[in-house]
């Protein structure tokens, strides 16, 4: 059966690398019936410590390959691409819309009964206009306090959640904030829902994580309902749809993505392989794995 040409219209998300992962898990789990189209610019991983400007170049030519495939509406599922590219990419692409991460210091600040949130994010975000401008609106009167978890993502790359090295990064950094009262844990980087129950073994009952990937794939239904696409799980006959694929694309190394896809997104499927151009484009595929 042909399907609606409104509902096969895939989804774009990408990501430094395989923290994406974490919002393609929540878009899927709410619009299992939209294909999707993930790609992880693991050539470049991690961004959180380059200059802004080079990952806006990242971002445009990733979203210019994602819209050539079909991408109605793309999701920079990366806490630093956000804070670099994403007014950006509105204005250099203003018929399409984006959701974008925002570290989720506004519920932190609206539920912490201790008066102090630690936010877990990487320098580029922390850097960021748009941190900034979140910490200015809504955590005025509340303490914040910030760590960036130098050498995390790449144990995460690795599918490393639960070693003794991740450990001991997040006992750095949580440790000082729980003397200093947090009750609240905000994830500023999609790599770091993965190893939340490392997190909580260590911040304890009494300390709640936030993971915004939830948030995310509920702002991007709601634009796609906005803008009439069709997102039910029946036709117009009534026969029900199938869940639908997810594409997976790397510049890295596709069998490494690969073999952490059952892993991290408890589904496993084929990763083809990117090259990037000198002139800031991805030029083709090259193979399947």
């Amino acid at each position: 059966m042909q399907k609606d040409p409104l509902t096969s219209a895939p989804i774009g998300v990408f990501d430094s690398g395989v923290g994406g992962l974490s919002v393609l898990k929540a878009i899927h789990r709410n619009l299992p019936h939209l294909p999707v189209i993930f790609l992880a610019d693991q050539v470049h991983v991690p961004y959180g410590s380059r200059p802004l400007e080079e990952v806006r170049t990242f971002a445009e030519g990733i979203t210019r390959f994602l819209l050539e495939r079909g991408c109605t509406i793309i999701v920079v599922a990366c806490n630093t691409a956000s804070a670099a590219a994403l007014r950006y990419l509105r204005q250099a692409f203003p018929q399409v819309p984006f959701v974008g991460m925002e570290p989720a210091v506004k519920p932190a600040a609206e539920h912490t009964q201790s008066g102090v949130v630690g936010v877990l994010a990487t320098p580029a975000t922390f850097q960021g206009a748009l941190y900034a401008s979140v910490v200015e609106r809504f955590a005025q009167g509340v303490t914040v306090l910030q760590h960036t978890c130098p050498g995390l993502v790449p144990l995460i790359e690795a599918g490393r959640l639960d070693s003794p090295e991740t450990r001991c990064i997040l006992e750095d950094a949580l440790q000082p904030m729980l003397s200093q009262g947090i009750d609240t844990v905000v994830l500023g980087c999609t790599h770091y829902p993965f190893v939340i129950p490392l997190i909580q073994e260590i911040a304890g009952p009494g300390v709640r994580v936030i993971d915004p990937a939830p948030a995310v794939a509920r702002q991007v239904q709601r634009l796609l309902e906005a803008s009439g696409h069709a997102i039910g799980q029946t036709h117009t006959d009534g026969s029900c749809e199938e869940p639908a694929s997810v594409r997976f694309f790397t510049s890295g190394n596709p069998q490494a993505l690969g073999a952490l896809l059952p892993h991290l997104l408890g589904e496993a499927g084929p990763v083809t392989h990117l090259r990037w151009d000198r002139d800031g484009r991805i030029a083709q595929d090259l193979e399947n794995f």
